[in-house]
């Protein structure tokens, strides 16, 4: 195989609650990881030397500042005798900074098909501890599928969900993660819940009320989605999202979203599409 395209699914979180904050800045919480069958689309190709090139290059990002080509690296570095390199590319639709974890689904999609590209036999758990080196949402892509967390992300319990059609959107703004989960305003003290009290109707965000009063573009898609079902922000945003039982009614809400907000309708999944194209099941 010299040659791989992979799906680099969306995620949501249908609800996360901030529990405390560790000493090395990082916050305890718990969410529920709902993984979509919409994302990006990486191709893969291996090269007969050690390079590894990127494009298109992201707007702002330097190449070696990408998660995906970070990834890449982190591969290479566990086998520094081998002839390791590849030519990456990226078809980018899922938005920066939207909180749906786009930068952390293109780095699980690079490690698990470099793992295949290059031969490398590694397991999920393996490619999981590397991924949350580069971030606390790639394990979840890793692992593939949707799932309970907890920890700072990373203590994964999978979960069957209901069938749901999701309407996404991203409002005219950057939602900075830093700035919010460093702000004092931030609730990190919320009571933990158990699966049983989430499904029971525990499905707040504790960083919404405060992304609301800082990015007003948020509060009002907000505003305009809870028009036709419960919305709620995903994430620390800037995206938000409401489920309905069917495509054709999350299609034609979405249809009607405002000429200044982005969106998409996306189907949640159990397994991710990454693991179903390389036949991980």
């Amino acid at each position: 195989m010299t040659m791989i395209e992979l799906p680099c699914p969306a995620k949501i979180n249908l609800f996360l609650n901030i529990t405390g904050r560790r000493a090395d800045g990082y916050h305890e919480l718990q969410t529920l990881f709902q993984l979509l069958d919409y994302g990006d689309t990486l191709r893969l190709q291996r090269r007969p030397d050690n390079l590894l090139r990127l494009h298109p290059e992201l707007n702002g990002v330097p190449s070696e500042d990408n998660l995906i080509i970070r990834a890449a690296r982190q591969l290479q570095a566990l086998n520094p005798q081998q002839t390791l390199g590849a030519d990456l590319s990226l078809t980018k639709r899922l938005p920066m900074g939207g909180g749906i974890g786009g930068g952390s689904s293109d780095a699980a999609s690079t490690l698990l098909g470099l793992n295949r590209l290059w031969e490398l036999n590694l397991n999920l758990a393996q490619l999981a501890e590397i991924g949350l080196k580069l971030g606390a949402d790639v394990p979840v892509f890793v692992h593939g599928k949707t799932a309970w967390a907890e920890g700072i992300g990373e203590k994964l319990s999978p979960i069957q969900t209901a069938n749901s059609w999701f309407v996404v959107l991203k409002p005219d703004c950057h939602v900075s993660t830093a700035k919010i989960f460093c702000h004092e305003q931030l609730t990190r003290h919320s009571s933990p819940i158990k699966i049983a009290a989430f499904l029971e109707g525990g499905n707040g965000n504790s960083c919404e009320p405060l992304v609301r009063k800082l990015y007003p573009n948020v509060d009002k898609a907000l505003i305009w989605l809870n028009q036709f079902a419960p919305a709620k922000l995903t994430g620390t945003g800037a995206c938000v999202f409401a489920s309905f039982q069917d495509q054709e009614t999350a299609e034609a809400v979405c249809g009607q979203r405002p000429n200044n907000i982005d969106g998409f309708v996306a189907r949640g999944v159990n397994t991710s599409p990454l693991h179903k194209a390389l036949g991980i099941l």
